[in-house]
């Protein structure tokens, strides 16, 4: 069977401003509903693509990778135009990861990172644009009955991206649509450009309509009964499927059949699980493996002076078990690639200790690890205590080498300092964090937003049990109090079942506490980077996880109050 149309404009959860798709039941959906691919476009970010491209993977969907984004409006910085970006190769992909970042990094206007049409004419090498419909330049000013100006748009948009701009039409039922069509499609006459139909999806069922709008008034701070408040969705935004595609358009077919030709056009896919370390310098004549050898013999014979080996057979032989077990280490870590996570380790922790900053003995399956005893990376002797080295690196479980490494609270933030001096500032940033709507909290957001009075919704959020990863379900389950209000109070009720349908959606984004990446070269060749307003606080749009999955080494600098009390 021919396909006939494919989603091109996606919000997912992550896309935080508004948005409640997860992302696996998208993929299910989508391969439920025969269609060859899918787009995630999230609001000005990149964060959910690798979740999004395992999805699709397991599958055997192709996923596009976009994004919408906000456009300067020169006229009116507050307002400013939309445009979808998708990327069709890996160069674009590469593209959209420093716009996106650029956006964050430079052009954030009151909280919101927008991109400046400059920008978009350097950089804009294998990428597609969708117009943006009604909320873009050649949208507002159809809408406004400014034909001329729409043109200038247009032809500007056209001559950029080269056959690779589209005038993007969508029917989910607001005001203006089919006048805003009507012109459109004129000008696209005229100019000779193609259309493509989107359905602008926010959720996946057409019931979760009521859940979206608390997700958005959550967002924006807002209660749903606020007649002010900007009603920008419609119950329409949802997982269309093909049949609904083709007939909501069918006087205009071209628009979906152009869906299918992107979907070709677009082809990006991510190299995971391989590990990229930063060059560690070595001297001249050296590899990198000598090198490390090297320092590992010439540490162990200092420790041994400083602290002679202890045992229970002769000097000689109890020196000889820990010249055994450094050749095994040393044999393990050079076979499996890691000799330069361990010197960079060395290099940081050794410039702490020569500024007088307190850094922690060793704590975890690290201090198993002779290497790192005669390298200085923990303080504690792993043959005296018995320690075993296969818990920390073992050939057979190939994983990444994990130091936990403590450093005074207080200065803690210098030593990442030195080490994005050292291996350049667009090499070295902390990593992201997504906080989620647990059960309590969502209670709380969803109590404010539909506009329960404060000692309702406390009592309410208290009856939930205090424990580690507990849900609402598992709440009416255990608390036999909660229960019997669920079943006996309407409002209770009320508030539960939409608390019920947002727990567990990323909420918000914040900073890992101790991580922290060093890439090989600069940082967006791995992942957009994400920052506050004035630009501090950088931190890659990965999580952990997904950071590592593109092969980028993550180094825990945790900050410890008792080191900081100690000193």
């Amino acid at each position: 069977m021919k396909p006939e149309f494919v989603h091109l404009r996606v919000h997912s959860e992550f896309s935080l401003v508004d948005g409640i798709v997860k992302i696996k039941p998208l993929v299910k959906n989508i391969a439920d509903f025969n269609m060859p691919a899918v787009a995630l476009t999230e609001q000005s970010n990149l964060f959910s693509i690798v979740k999004f491209y395992r999805a699709t993977q397991a599958h055997g969907i192709k996923a596009i990778m976009g994004c919408d984004v906000y456009v300067y409006n020169n006229e009116e910085p507050s307002n400013p135009f939309r445009l979808t970006l998708l990327a069709c190769n890996q160069i674009g992909y590469k593209v959209l990861t420093e716009l996106v970042s650029r956006a964050y990094q430079e052009g954030q206007h009151l909280d919101v990172p927008m991109l400046k049409k400059q920008w978009i004419e350097d950089n804009n090498q294998g990428l597609i644009a969708l117009s943006g419909a009604m909320q873009g330049d050649v949208g507002l000013a159809l809408v406004n009955d400014d034909a001329e100006l729409a043109e200038q748009y247009a032809r500007y948009w056209q001559g950029l991206f080269d056959q690779r701009f589209y005038f993007e039409i969508q029917r989910v039922g607001k005001q203006d649509e089919e006048r805003y069509i009507r012109e459109v499609v004129h000008l696209a006459l005229k100019l000779e450009l193609p259309v493509v139909a989107t359905n602008d999806v926010r959720f996946i069922h057409a019931s979760d309509f009521n859940s979206h709008e608390v997700r958005v008034c959550i967002n924006q701070g807002r209660v749903l009964d606020d007649s002010r408040r900007p009603k920008n969705y419609t119950d329409q935004q949802y997982l269309r499927s093909t049949e609904e595609m083709l007939d909501l358009f069918k006087d205009i077919p071209e628009a979906l059949e152009n869906t299918i030709e992107i979907a070709k056009r677009c082809n990006v896919e991510l190299t995971l699980g391989n590990n990229y370390l930063p060059d560690f310098p070595v001297p001249e004549g050296m590899t990198l493996d000598e090198f490390f050898i090297d320092a590992s013999k010439k540490g162990l014979e200092q420790r041994l002076k400083e602290y002679p080996a202890t045992g229970d057979g002769t000097d000689e032989e109890n020196k000889q078990v820990y010249l055994d077990r450094l050749e095994l280490e040393l044999g393990v870590i050079t076979q499996m690639g890691f000799p330069g996570y361990f010197m960079i380790v060395a290099d940081f922790i050794q410039w702490a200790k020569n500024q007088a900053i307190p850094v922690g003995p060793g704590r975890g399956s690290g201090a198993g690890s002779l290497v790192a005893y005669v390298l200085k990376i923990t303080d504690l002797d792993p043959i005296e205590f018995d320690l075993l080295f296969e818990r920390f690196l073992n050939p057979e479980r190939v994983s990444m080498p994990d130091f936990d490494i403590d450093f005074c609270m207080d200065r803690r933030d210098e030593v990442i300092d030195y080490v994005a001096r050292h291996y350049g500032r667009d090499k070295v940033s902390q990593i992201i964090t997504y906080g989620s709507m647990a059960a309590k909290a969502v209670i709380r957001d969803v109590g404010r937003v539909m506009a329960f009075s404060y000692g309702f919704v406390d009592g309410l959020a208290k009856l939930v049990p205090f424990e580690i990863g507990m849900t609402l379900t598992r709440a009416l389950q255990e608390s036999p109090d909660f229960k019997k209000r669920y079943d006996s109070e309407d409002d209770v009720k009320t508030l539960l079942d939409m608390a019920l349908s947002l727990e567990g959606t990323s909420r918000n984004a914040g900073k890992h506490a101790g991580g922290v990446v060093i890439s090989p070269t600069k940082l967006t060749d791995f992942s957009a980077l994400y920052c506050e307003e004035d630009g501090s606080n950088l931190v890659t749009q990965f999580d952990k996880d997904d950071v590592e999955a593109v092969g980028l080494v993550k180094f825990d600098f945790l900050g410890l109050r008792t080191l900081t009390i100690i000193d």
